[in-house]
């Protein structure tokens, strides 16, 4: 057996605003051992304030910070369209404060009283749940209206949409520890990807992407996810107007009660050229 001359140190260097870093990892096959420089996908903080008022910490993976806030309050409702927005941007301070690179302020052209109405609460936000920090159910219930774009998707496009999706995950291939959201129109063709240690995250930014590029509502689109989906991911995919969400895992019985209520297309269990159908099948193109 192979033994490592030195221990792995005990500080993991990450550079600001980095999406990856390197730590010394010992790999067993058998008996046999041997140390080696591992990729890993980036954990940190994300405070979001507005008008310089705290209002939610989320764990992220650094990179397309102003896309994943924009995402994050329009699926709040905070915003209905980028005009909504005057500033989005990181804190800036002095170069040694901890702070610089996982703060981001944003200032709204015309803050509504109703806006801070409906932000009394103060939430924490984890990589794994989204809604963890909201204090009722009630504070989750929407009032939109259902879907009634009549999009229909071949069937074959389903099955091009996993290789597609997870041929473009370029830090996954090197981490092995990130979800993520993938936009396609109905042809199969990929529009935007984007890769966080959260699957809600991932899709905030590839909402807020969309929100800054001003090409909301999404009425054509499909979401694809690369894990299980939630409620709160078939929440903002109904906010953002995606009539169909798909999966590669299971959806959740709340994510199904949602998709069913707000008549979206939710598909799960996407591998290897089979899939199921748990509402919306009219928009899947059999034949």
């Amino acid at each position: 057996m192979v033994v490592p001359s030195s221990s792995p140190p005990l500080d993991l260097e990450v550079a600001r605003g980095a999406s990856t870093a390197t730590h010394t990892v010992v790999s067993f096959h058998g008996r046999e051992s041997t140390a080696h420089e591992d990729e890993l996908a980036v954990e940190e903080p994300l405070e979001i304030r507005l008008a310089g008022h705290s209002l939610a910490v989320t764990m992220r993976t650094p990179g397309h910070d102003e896309e994943l806030v924009a995402g994050f309050l329009f699926a709040e409702r905070v915003i209905a369209s980028r005009d909504d927005l005057d500033v989005i941007a990181h804190y800036a301070g002095p170069e040694d404060d901890p702070r610089i690179g996982n703060v981001i302020n944003v200032l709204l052209r015309k803050p509504e009283p109703a806006v801070w109405k409906r932000l009394e609460r103060n939430f924490f936000t984890s990589s794994a749940c989204g809604l963890c920090g909201k204090a009722t159910l009630d504070a989750i219930g929407l009032d939109l209206p259902p879907m009634e774009e009549s999009l229909a998707i071949p069937l074959d496009a389903f099955y091009a949409f996993g290789p597609t999706l997870a041929s473009a995950q370029a830090t996954f291939e090197r981490t092995g520890g990130l979800h993520a959201a993938g936009l396609f129109d109905p042809s199969g063709r990929l529009l935007i990807l984007r890769e966080d240690v959260g699957r809600h995250n991932a899709v905030d930014k590839v909402v807020g992407h969309m929100l800054q590029a001003g090409r909301l509502p999404l009425s054509r689109h499909i979401l694809m996810v690369s894990g299980r989906t939630s409620f709160e991911i078939v929440q903002k995919a109904l906010v953002a107007r995606i009539p169909v969400v798909v999966s590669v895992s299971a959806p959740s019985s709340l994510a199904v009660q949602l998709a069913l209520a707000s008549g979206m297309t939710l598909v799960g269990f996407l591998r290897d050229g089979r899939l199921n159908v748990y509402t919306g099948q009219h928009r899947v193109a059999a034949s």
